[in-house]
């Protein structure tokens, strides 16, 4: 028998700033006029299908946003001058521990991920844990929008072992910093952060079985160009690749199936014994295609998209705390997760819900209540 390990707290931290759609039509006009001929349109526009019934079941769920020079982005939360990832992760950080009621001396083991860092390299992780106060070991983790799945799924493993008894995972999103705002993959993204503490459970809680596999096939479907930004400093850009779409319609589906049912059936349960799904939701119509391609009711997940857009590998993270907070998720539930990361892996975890406590919720997170849940 698994010794039960999972979730104990989870906490989440957004900037200040909420950006909406009129910000990019006041400050970049002739960018949204000529949006259908700029980035974002090219990696989701519809990809020929050859009669696939996965990829067609992709273009019908982005269908209703093609006239949409945002692609349904609404909202998105972006970075002032005075936050980084950093002060967002140690403020994520910080709400896990005191919602778990625990001290930073009694975390041995941080995980982090970064979508990016201050620095091109290393990772945060040895900074936050300085700024904690940690006294522990600090690893920064990387799976791109897969990486909060893959830490848990680490951390649950390591303190089975014996290793390690709490492990925090922080996870933050700081597109913002990363995407020129004269490129229109901008409209997708806003920043955010999570974090959450590992440890033993009661009895038949915590993590029941997960299925990751890589995603090599998206590869080049994003990628990161070195530039110099104005003021002669080295900057990471996020651009899209030539046959990003076609990338993702040709796997997006089938990963989902593949992962979420080998997840299932190792956890030795059934697709409709799972109380709820949490996804990844980095565009408006992701929680679609996630809900169709498994035939499940799109009342058994949320959909933060219009509020937050894509916030990387804090997405799974602030949808389990939001479908916590508005009590989707109740202890003893059976939930899954899925994810999606392009260029790193996909992965599916069922577990059985623990008495998580929740931390503070930021000021400019939205109670979700006017938000649709499932599909938009």
């Amino acid at each position: 028998m698994k010794i039960p390990v999972g979730i104990k707290s989870i906490a989440v931290s957004f900037p200040k700033t909420i950006r909406t759609n009129n910000y990019f039509r006041q400050n970049y006009p002739e960018l949204v006029e000529k949006a259908e001929h700029k980035s974002l349109a090219r990696a989701f526009s519809p990809a020929e299908s050859l009669n696939n019934k996965d990829v067609d079941l992709w273009a019908k769920a982005m269908n209703p946003y093609l006239s949409d020079p945002f692609r349904g982005a609404v909202e998105r939360r972006v970075l002032g001058l005075d936050e980084s990832s950093l002060t967002l992760e140690y403020d994520a950080a910080m709400k896990a521990l005191e919602a778990a009621k625990l001290f930073p001396e009694d975390i041995d083991l941080m995980l982090v991920t970064s979508m990016f860092p201050e620095q091109i390299v290393p990772g945060n992780a040895a900074f936050l844990a300085g700024k904690l106060g940690l006294q522990g070991a600090a690893w920064n983790l990387d799976s791109t929008c897969t990486s909060s799945l893959v830490a848990l799924q680490t951390a649950c493993s390591l303190v089975r072992t014996g290793e390690y008894c709490n492990v925090l995972v922080v996870a933050s999103s700081a597109f913002s910093r990363f995407i020129d705002e004269n490129d229109t993959l901008s409209f997708l993204v806003g920043d955010g952060a999570g974090a959450f503490v590992v440890g033993k459970l009661k009895t038949n809680q915590g993590i029941l079985s997960s299925k990751i596999i890589h995603s090599s096939e998206t590869c080049h479907a994003f990628f990161n160009e070195l530039a110099v930004d104005s003021h002669g400093n080295p900057r990471m850009f996020i651009r899209a690749g030539n046959k990003a779409n076609k990338m993702f319609s040709d796997v997006f589906v089938k990963f989902c199936r593949l992962c979420c049912e080998d997840a299932i059936a190792h956890a030795g349960v059934t697709l409709d014994e799972i109380d709820f799904f949490v996804f990844n939701t980095n565009t408006a119509w992701y929680s679609s295609v996630y809900t169709q391609a498994l035939g499940i009711d799109p009342e058994r997940t949320i959909n933060p998209n219009p509020v937050y857009g894509n916030i990387g590998a804090a997405s799974p993270i602030v949808n389990l705390y939001h479908a916590s907070q508005l009590s989707k998720i109740r202890e003893n539930d059976l939930v899954l997760i899925y994810t999606f990361g392009g260029t790193s892996t996909a992965g599916a975890i069922v577990m059985r819900w623990g008495d998580v406590a929740l931390g503070l919720t930021p000021a400019s997170s939205p109670m979700l209540i006017n938000v649709s849940v499932g599909a938009s």
